[in-house]
């Protein structure tokens, strides 16, 4: 390498001693995976982003079809980016609901909406990072914007994909939350680590609506997370009459039979614990909810996406008939 070679290489990664600093804040306020990944345009992930918006995986989201461009090349959302840091939050919980009848809620909107929780969290690295760097350009993203977070955690080697197209860790499953900053900084990217699937499709196998066409191909319109969350119609599709198993809001399913996941441990984030009331509702209670009481209960949490209207529809579709 020649001597302007060197030169150009060690300013890239004038940045690289503010890794551990990066690290150590990162935890402390509760993160407990970070990794780094140079932006650049997602080679592997343009034609079966494409190829799933052919053949409508998307359902209704007609958002996905937006900014398909952005959504590929970092630099193109956020102009200047060179770096992109990912995080992982844990949203373990320690207790699960009482009532195994009652309708069910995904483990990650037991407590509060974690869009807010997570924002704020990197608001303060953020400012953290600028009194310890200097001023730099960056900005948080939080599952709010055209941004392939699995992909970014992946290639910072946070875990891998799985057959049930989650991230998933080694030492911790998948019951946790994405969320990066993009950055004009330069860092040494960490690189992607195998994967650990092997031959298991417990999650393939365990799902309610059949929803995997394949290995790490989901078709999110038959998914009963797109079903009870994304899906704004008044009425649920008939053909899935029977088959919810018994979930009004989210899905755990191919989590919940994934082996890796008895790695998961306990959250320790107070914002994610959940309403005292919430793990004690009944069957009769969740089908005689009523406005008031969804705000009460659910009024901070990401439940709140779906609406009353919304919880109503889907606790009624579970209801059998007499």
């Amino acid at each position: 390498m020649t001597s302007v070679g060197r030169k150009a290489a060690c300013s890239d990664m004038k940045h690289e001693k503010f890794k551990p600093f990066i690290k150590k804040r990162a935890a402390e306020l509760g993160f407990f995976h970070v990794g780094f990944s140079q932006a650049a345009f997602l080679e592997e992930e343009a034609p079966r982003l494409e190829s799933w918006l052919k053949l409508n995986y998307n359902g209704k989201m007609a958002y996905m079809e937006n900014h398909f461009d952005k959504r590929l090349d970092p630099r193109l959302l956020e102009p200047g980016t060179k770096t992109i840091i990912s995080f992982l939050l844990n949203y373990f919980p320690e207790q699960t609901q009482q009532d195994p009848d009652a309708p069910k809620v995904a483990k990650y909107a037991y407590g509060q909406d974690y869009h807010h929780v997570i924002k704020n969290k990197l608001k303060e690295l953020l400012l953290d990072l600028r009194q310890e760097i200097g001023d730099f350009q960056g900005r948080a993203f939080v599952d709010s914007a055209p941004v392939l977070d699995k992909a970014w955690a992946q290639k910072s080697g946070l875990g891998w994909i799985g057959k049930n197209t989650n991230l998933i860790h080694p030492k911790h499953g998948s019951f946790f939350f994405i969320a990066e900053l993009f950055v004009d900084l330069e860092f040494e990217p960490d690189g992607p680590i195998k994967d650990y699937c092997g031959t298991c499709t417990r999650c393939l196998d365990a799902c309610p609506t059949q929803a995997f066409v394949s290995p790490f191909l989901l078709d999110a319109s038959k998914c009963i997370s797109y079903l009870t969350i994304e899906l704004k119609d008044q009425d649920l599709p008939q053909q899935f009459k029977g088959k919810m198993d018994n979930w009004a809001f989210g899905c755990d399913v191919c989590q919940d039979v994934c082996p890796w996941n008895r790695f998961s441990e306990k959250h320790q984030e107070e914002a994610f614990e959940p309403h005292p009331e919430f793990l004690n509702l009944s069957t009769l209670e969740w089908e005689q909810i009523n406005q008031e009481t969804f705000q009460y209960l659910f009024g901070k949490s990401a439940i709140k996406r779906t609406k009353f209207e919304g919880i109503k529809r889907n606790v009624g579709f579970l209801k059998k008939p007499c």
